[in-house]
């Protein structure tokens, strides 16, 4: 497919997005970044800035499937990925797909499912397959999960583990809108939802097409020497006691390839890897004697500094 034809996609489906969700570009953009990778976003922020309706935007701007899950202390993992139904007419067990299988899944307030509930997504967030009574089972593709949580509450909320959190591609921070951001949302609102007419852009083949056009960017050497600097850079930061892993490096390589295309370029610049250090990277990493409730401030900051303080490819 021609280079214009997806920078026309990448676009449309930017502005569609941004029609409904307004003062958040850069969540939008770190949405987009996520989609275009193949990869799973957490939006974590307090209520009502936008979470949830940003992530209905994403779905509702595709053609594909799309499923929401509101997570509780009560929900189950066979809620979520389904599980074994005896049919009496046939004397035989069927398996009943859950609500998993599904292009674009929105797994609201995830941090108030037990551990065990949370578990169930590893494998379909890791693998894009779930297995039940030792069958698997595969995930439609493209799969995403987009989920939301609240960093602020503690009744009634469990920490995602680091393996899960390992699995999210970027977290991103809604912000409050500004003044004349929010003015536009109070109008907008008159009528009703506007995400509920939001009508789909892009088709399933025309997203993988895209999610294809990110493998082939062009990634210079130098642009790896700097991803393994920041990285080896966490790893040997007085004040954090687990740096980034090989996978988050993984991971910061494949954002600057999705960036780039949504910035109309076949080729990652320094730009790229610099603009999206912090919401890739600040989750993987865990500060020498930080609570929880206080680490996603400090470990952000600790990331700004790694990267202020790593040279700049020319």
């Amino acid at each position: 497919m021609a280079t214009t034809e997806l920078q026309n996609m990448a676009e449309k489906l930017e502005r569609n997005i941004a029609s409904v969700v307004q003062g958040a570009s850069e969540a939008i953009r770190g949405c987009l970044v996520g989609l275009l990778a193949g990869e799973h976003v957490l939006l974590e922020d307090v209520p009502g800035v936008g979470k949830t309706l940003l992530g209905k935007a994403v779905a509702r701007s595709l053609s594909g499937s799309f499923t929401r899950l509101q997570f509780t202390p009560d929900l189950l993992p066979s809620d979520i990925i389904g599980g074994s139904v005896f049919h009496s007419s046939t004397g035989e067990f069927v398996f009943q797909r859950g609500p998993i299988f599904a292009n674009i899944v929105m797994a609201d307030e995830i941090n108030r499912a037990p551990p065990r509930t949370q578990s169930a997504l590893l494998e379909a967030m890791g693998e894009a397959q779930v297995s039940v009574d030792g069958v698997t089972h595969d995930l439609p593709v493209p799969f995403m999960v987009v989920a939301t949580q609240n960093p602020h509450e503690f009744e009634g909320t469990y920490s995602l583990p680091e393996n899960q959190l390992d699995r999210f591609l970027l977290r991103i921070s809604m912000g409050y809108p500004s003044r004349e951001e929010e003015r536009q949302v109070l109008e907008s609102h008159c009528q009703g939802e506007p995400v509920d007419q939001l009508e789909a852009v892009l088709d399933i083949g025309q997203l993988r097409d895209l999610q294809a056009a990110v493998r082939n960017v062009r990634v210079d050497g130098s642009i790896y020497d700097y991803v393994q600097d920041i990285t080896d850079a966490t790893r040997e930061s007085e004040e954090l006691a687990i740096g980034v892993s090989p996978r988050g490096a993984i991971s910061l390589y494949r954002a600057a390839q999705a960036l780039a295309v949504l910035e109309n370029r076949d080729y990652v610049v320094p730009d790229d890897v610099k603009q999206l250090t912090v919401p890739v990277l600040s989750h993987r990493v865990l500060g020498k004697g930080i609570v929880q409730g206080s680490r996603r401030n400090v470990t952000e900051g600790i990331i700004r500094e790694i990267v202020n303080s790593v040279s700049t490819p020319g």
